[in-house]
């Protein structure tokens, strides 16, 4: 089986829109594929970091500022979260806190700012709407009245047999969807090294071939990252499953996350890395922790 570089922590979708040396390229693209008309050429694109956490998948992966106007943040899933908007409230806010100076907050005169916009760009196996909106007052415990704060995000099915016009309109997308897809067939089959033949034949048939014949190996690491992501998770929710810490499965799912988020919130991230893989060493971070 081939072995994963646990050094690598990006993913290939984030790559190809914010690392590549094509990502500018690639984000515009994008863009204009999101929206009605195409951006100027000398439209200014700007690159922004938001947070950091043990991989990719715990981070936003695209964010980018457009004339000074408009940000873009964007998601790739496999499976849909429903907490997107809540993840993207945080996001915007470290976002702002980034870009407005501290001193023009308490300012008389209003700040302006740019506008955002969020999306959610899914490709996983579950079947999926074409498109659909996720709103944070969809989570609020009382419907009733008018809410003081909204965030929407569009989520938008990227799957081949979704159809969906963005993948006319965007060719890397078209073709990142086309390269994930030969991915799974492989690993259907139980392909011994699904990611390698993926690549060779993606690269044969044009699929994004510059960037897989630029950065093939560096692909091939990234995806394992991401699978090892998938497992680790994978193997965390069983063995709430199988322990139950006393109070069953839903509760050991919850100490599970609440772990989680206390040990990357106090920046133990090499303790929540352990934590995931070491029973005895996880009971006794959950008594430290007095969850």
């Amino acid at each position: 089986m081939e072995k994963e570089n646990r050094e690598v922590k990006s993913s290939v979708f984030a790559d190809l829109f914010y690392e590549d040396e094509s990502a500018e390229k690639n984000i515009i693209s994008l863009y204009n594929a999101l929206h009605e008309e195409s951006l100027p050429e000398e439209t200014q694109i700007e690159k922004i970091h938001v947070g950091d956490a043990i991989y990719m998948n715990l981070k936003n992966d695209i964010s980018f500022g457009v004339g000074g106007k408009t940000i873009i943040m964007g998601e790739h899933q496999s499976t849909v979260n429903e907490n997107m908007p809540l993840r993207n409230l945080l996001y915007i806010g470290r976002v702002y806190e980034q870009i407005v100076p501290s001193e023009a907050r308490y300012r008389k005169k209003r700040v302006t700012l740019a506008k955002p916009e969020f999306y959610t760009f899914y490709n996983g196996i579950e079947k999926e709407e074409k498109e659909r909106w996720m709103r944070l007052s969809d989570a609020y415990k009382e419907e009733n009245g008018d809410s003081g704060l909204e965030v929407a995000v569009k989520m938008i099915n990227i799957n081949p047999d979704s159809q969906h016009e963005i993948l006319e309109k965007c060719p890397i997308l078209k073709e990142y969807s086309q390269f994930i897809e030969t991915i799974r067939k492989y690993q259907n089959i139980k392909e011994k090294f699904p990611y390698r033949k993926a690549i060779r034949e993606c690269i044969e048939k044009g699929i994004l071939k510059d960037y897989l014949m630029r950065r093939g190996s560096e692909v091939e690491n990234m995806l394992l990252a991401e699978y090892d992501y998938d497992t680790d998770i994978a193997v965390q929710r069983e063995e709430a499953h199988e322990e139950g810490y006393g109070q069953g499965y839903e509760q050991g799912e919850t100490v599970m996350a609440e772990l989680t988020d206390k040990l990357l919130g106090a920046g133990r991230i090499k303790d929540c890395q352990r934590a995931m893989k070491d029973k005895e060493f996880r009971k006794q971070i959950i008594q430290e922790l007095g969850i």
